[in-house]
């Protein structure tokens, strides 16, 4: 939430469309206070009961063997949040080149939001970037889903 407010007090508010409208302004502390209030309280909530009533509810069924110290699993794989690194990491056979397709995948992240310079933030004027968005959200999903594949030859090939 400080980091919300920290980005709006830097650009300020807008609304979808990125056009300035001086029509629809609403004063900042009794409503967004009191939204962003209920939403962290909501927030709280839900995750106090997850960990109190279902501890285990969103457990990888891998944890709750026994484990065998003369027995290797058959697939190891990282968490889900790591698993389009670790796709891009298997697909390149070279470490150094893996770890530099890798830190490129991040970098992307990171110099996208300093190259916009518009002042309309909405993609609904730019279908080029919009079609670069939904493609790269669509890299990310299989990436991720072949990084909980087995290493096997269409799994490495599609990575």
């Amino acid at each position: 939430t400080v980091i919300h407010l920290l980005f709006l007090h830097e650009t300020g508010s807008n609304n979808p469309l990125g056009l300035s409208s001086d029509a629809d302004k609403i004063s900042f502390h009794p409503y967004y206070s009191y939204k962003d209030l209920v939403g962290f309280a909501v927030v709280l909530i839900t995750l106090t009961a997850l960990a109190l009533f279902a501890p285990n509810l969103l457990g990888d069924p891998d944890n709750f063997t026994p484990a065998n110290p003369l027995v290797t699993p058959p697939h190891i794989k990282p968490e889900w949040y790591f698993l389009f690194a670790y796709a891009i990491l298997r697909s390149i056979p070279n470490k150094l080149g893996g770890v530099l397709a890798l830190l490129a995948s991040i970098l992307i992240l990171m110099v996208v939001p300093i190259l916009h310079t518009s002042k309309q933030r909405s993609l609904t004027f730019r279908p080029i970037t919009q079609f670069l968005f939904w493609t790269l959200v669509a890299n990310v999903a299989i990436l991720t889903w072949i990084g909980g594949m087995p290493v096997e030859h269409p799994f490495v090939i599609i990575g």
